[in-house]
Order: C-alpha cells, then sequence, then structure tokens
C-alpha cells in the first residue's frame, strides 16, 4: 500500500522548468529521503506534496486519493499531512501546549479522541519527544534543540499519513544533529507514519532513510536503499555525490571484468558483480575509500603499488592519501593500519 504516488509531475515557473515528468512512490511507514544539491528540485516536490503549489502537468496522489494535478488542488489541512520546517515556524505569542494543539483545532481529519481530550494527546506527544512539563512555555524561552522538537510534535500530534520534513536538521549544531536523528528515527518506529525528509546532507540520508532519490536538475538520479545508493551508484554524478569515490581508469573488457590500468605494468582483472553500465562510457570504475585495502609494500610484490601522501587522523579510522602513477586514491583504514608520509604500500580493490 501505497501513502502518496508522484506520477509524471512536471513544474514549471515561467519559463524555468524545476522537475522533469517525476514518479516517485513512497509507501506505508516508508522513511524516504530526497537528496540533492540546492536547486535540484527537492524542495518544490515537497511543496507539492504539501499542496502549497500546483503541478503543471501530472497527478499527485495520497491515500488513494488524486489530491493534485494541473486543474485542481486539496489544500493542505485536507490532506492529513504534518510539516516540519528548518525555520521551526512555531508561533511566538502561544505557548508550547498552543502551538502543539493548534493542527488537533484545525486539521480537517483528526481523529474524534484526539479532539475530545486534547491536553492528553499534547502531554503524550511532548513526552514523546522529551519536553513532558514545557506546556506552559513560550519558544523564546526554549533552545533551539527544544524548538525543533516542539515543532515535531506539533507535526505528528494528529497522526498524519505522510509527514514532511524540510531540511529540520540543518540550523542545529553538530552534535544536536545527531541526537534529532535518533529522535526522528525513534519517532517513526513508534508511530509508522510514512516520512518524506528533504535533506542535501548525505550523511543524514544515509543514516536515516528506508528509501534515497537522489535529484538532480529537477529529474530522479537513482532511487534505492542506502546500500544500494553507495555500493552501487548508476551515474557518476551519485558516486561523487553520496559519499566519497575514486574513479580507477582502466577498461571494461566484458560486463563483469574491469581491467585497471597499471603504469608499466600487464593490466590487472577485477571481477564486479554489480551492474556498472553507466561506467563504460568513461571505461572508469567507482570504488569507495572504504573498498581499497593497504598493506605493507614487499619488494617484486605483484599489484597495485602507492605512495603515501597524505594521512588524516579522525578519530576511529584514518584517510589516506595514496598516489598511484598519476591519480590520487583516497582510502580508509581502521586506526590499527598505520603507515607513514611516502612510505611505499600494496593497495587491493576489494568489492
Amino acid at each position: 500500500m501505497n501513502s502518496a504516488r508522484v506520477v509524471g509531475v512536471s513544474k514549471k515557473f515561467g519559463g524555468v522548468t524545476a522537475l522533469h515528468q517525476l514518479d516517485l512512490q513512497i509507501g506505508q511507514g516508508e522513511f524516504v529521503a530526497l537528496l540533492g544539491p540546492s536547486g535540484c528540485g527537492k524542495t518544490t516536490l515537497l511543496r507539492l506534496l504539501a499542496g502549497f503549489e500546483s503541478p503543471t502537468s501530472g497527478e499527485i496522489w495520497i491515500n488513494n486519493e488524486c489530491v493534485a494535478d494541473a486543474s485542481k488542488r486539496k489544500p493542505p489541512e485536507e490532506r492529513r499531512i504534518g510539516m516540519v520546517f528548518q525555520s521551526f515556524a512555531l508561533w511566538p505569542h502561544l505557548t508550547v501546549y498552543e502551538n502543539v494543539a493548534f493542527p488537533l483545532q484545525h486539521q480537517q481529519q483528526v481523529p474524534e479522541a484526539f479532539r475530545q481530550n486534547p491536553k492528553a494527546r499534547v502531554a503524550q506527544m511532548l513526552e514523546m519527544v522529551g519536553l513532558g512539563g514545557m506546556e506552559e512555555r513560550f519558544p523564546s524561552q526554549l533552545s533551539g534543540g527544544q524548538k525543533q522538537r516542539v515543532a515535531l510534535a506539533r507535526a505528528i500530534v494528529f497522526n498524519p499519513t505522510l509527514l514532511l520534513m524540510d531540511e529540520p536538521l540543518s540550523s542545529l549544531d553538530a552534535e544536536l544533529r545527531m541526537q534529532m536523528r535518533k529522535e526522528i528515527q525513534f519517532i517513526h518506529r513508534e508511530l509508522g507514519t510514512s516520512i518524506v525528509y528533504v535533506t542535501h546532507d548525505q550523511s543524514e540520508a544515509l543514516a536515516m532513510a528506508d528509501q534515497i532519490v537522489v535529484m538532480k536538475s529537477g529529474r530522479v538520479e537513482q532511487a534505492g536503499t542506502p546500500h544500494d545508493i553507495y555500493y552501487a551508484p548508476e551515474s557518476p554524478f551519485v558516486a561523487k555525490f553520496v559519499g566519497r569515490a575514486n574513479f580507477l581508469k582502466g577498461s571494461w573488457a566484458a560486463p563483469g571484468t574491469f581491467l585497471l590500468e597499471k603504469h608499466g605494468a600487464p593490466a590487472l582483472p577485477i571481477t564486479v558483480s554489480r551492474d556498472f553500465s553507466a561506467f563504460y562510457a568513461q571505461q572508469v570504475l567507482p570504488v569507495r575509500p572504504d573498498q581499497l585495502k593497504l598493506s605493507a609494500w614487499q619488494p617484486g610484490a605483484d599489484g597495485i603499488v602507492g605512495k603515501v601522501v597524505h594521512v588524516q587522523f579522525q578519530g576511529r579510522e584514518l584517510i589516506y592519501s595514496i598516489r598511484v602513477g598519476e591519480e590520487e586514491w583516497e582510502v580508509v583504514t581502521d586506526i590499527s593500519e598505520r603507515f607513514a608520509y611516502d612510505e611505499p604500500v600494496q593497495v587491493e580493490v576489494c568489492l
């Protein structure tokens, strides 16, 4: 069962096309991250799902009902959606209780039990987001993290079909972002609400989502699980944008065999189990830094030889820059594997 479907949706603003014939399905209880650089169309898509904009063409379905096409648009309050914004968007003259209770009074599809006893429902939601007992405070008396929790409680208080989140953590500091990630994942598990989460932070998308939709220039570049997006990118853009990637030069002898170029030596065949057909034209193989393994160089040993040109300490891991021929590869290793500057090393590709 789908919570929402986007069918052949395009959106134009004057002469600019923000979305091109987009298709997307959000399953019941699924956490979908829309990931891409600024201007790729992800916030436009969120606004279309919310009901703030109408599609130029195509249809938007929520709960098996067509809520928007080029000729009609159901308003946001009739869609049973919750929204969390980057700016919190709390009413400064209302208390925490009044902010969170607002949808129970104004949303059209509120369960009768919540409408009849709003105090109990608001108290339950504030406990869930860790703000129990703060009902009488005003937004000006709250920290940034507390304000975001109030915004989250307000968005879920009426049990929405779909929760839309537009870069909700980008204004918080790094430690608070990590904490709020856990909160959002906990709420998702507890409530089972479908979530569409807009972000340009790839680590956020990889950590939280069931499905990631990578967007570029108003189109879906690739959609899949975090594992597939990371380890089986379908385009050079996805390989670069989601995580770091080395593009190893060589030639594709066959779909499952890449011949790695070795300067002054026979090419090294590498067996590849995934479909990397998008990289055939460039004659490169995308390899993540953690898919390369370093070991001490042995004189006369066969394989790939490189030299350490840079080291970054990252706590549990080390990030090495390794010069291989005319290229520089990035390699991530465990903290126990230490190599010195200018030290020759063996590099193994582990796909």
